[in-house]
């Protein structure tokens, strides 16, 4: 399941005019790595890490709600992450509902809205109730959107979209000649959302990893050596300083 938002208008900015950044991101991106090697370093099972983890999300959460932004995109579990043990597995995909019996009050009293991207309908079931519920107390909160992704992987997601986009040329009319940029991004698992202003990564690794593709083709990087469990407000506060410091020139001179 994902779920499109109308009112944010997915707009692609043009190519051929530099742009100077003057305010922070709209859409902030965020691969969460390291929670198993926080954990490591700690002589503590991995499991450890997730859950560190989960109080970080709420430090940057809050943080992203007062510098205004509009999009908080979490790569929380990808389509690659079921190779892992299956308890550690399990363990994941039972934070969520621990993250919202600790936490929801909080979002819903800051005015946040959650999301998710990813294929919903085949994560387990206790899984599925526990974000449907998030989902529904927030529904009607119009401030920044905390966007999970959850069995999320960008290459089934390319894929996904174009069958969909094949199926209604064959069944609906849709005209191949109006197919372009934008009207193949309403068929992601984003369609509705801006692309990510800004992508970070923490733990080091310098890589994707199956996040965003087609959305972060513009996107500036920010990459960092802490661990997801070690990352604060004031790394974050850099990551959007260092944001600001650039020139987007979208292919242009």
């Amino acid at each position: 399941m994902s779920i499109r938002l109308p009112f944010f208008k997915s707009k692609r900015k043009n190519e051929d005019q530099p742009e100077t950044i003057d305010k922070g991101p709209d859409h902030v991106a965020i691969i969460m790595d390291g929670n198993g090697r926080w954990a490591k370093k700690r002589g503590l099972p991995r499991i450890a890490g997730h859950k560190e983890g989960m109080d970080t999300i709420r430090k940057i959460v809050r943080e992203a709600n007062r510098h205004q932004i509009k999009v908080l995109t979490l790569y929380a579990f990808s389509t690659e992450n079921w190779k892992r043990p299956e308890s550690e597995v399990d363990f994941i995909l039972r934070l969520p509902k621990e993250f919202l019996q600790l936490y929801l009050p909080e979002l819903i009293e800051n005015n946040v809205k959650i999301s998710t991207i990813g294929e919903f309908d085949t994560l387990p079931k206790h899984t599925r109730e526990a974000v449907q519920y998030g989902i529904d107390k927030t529904k009607h909160n119009d401030g920044l959107l905390l966007n999970f992704a959850l069995n999320y992987g960008s290459r089934h997601e390319i894929i996904r979209a174009v069958k969909a986009m094949i199926e209604d040329v064959r069944d609906k009319g849709l005209d191949m000649e109006e197919l372009d940029d934008d009207a193949f991004s309403q068929y992601l698992y984003t369609g509705g959302l801006p692309d990510p202003d800004l992508v970070i990564r923490t733990s080091g690794e310098k890589r994707l990893s199956n996040f965003l593709l087609w959305q972060s083709a513009y996107s500036e990087f920010w990459f960092t050596d802490k661990l997801w469990p070690d990352f604060t407000e004031e790394a974050f506060c850099e990551a959007l300083d260092a944001y600001k410091q650039r020139k987007r020139r979208f292919g242009g001179v």
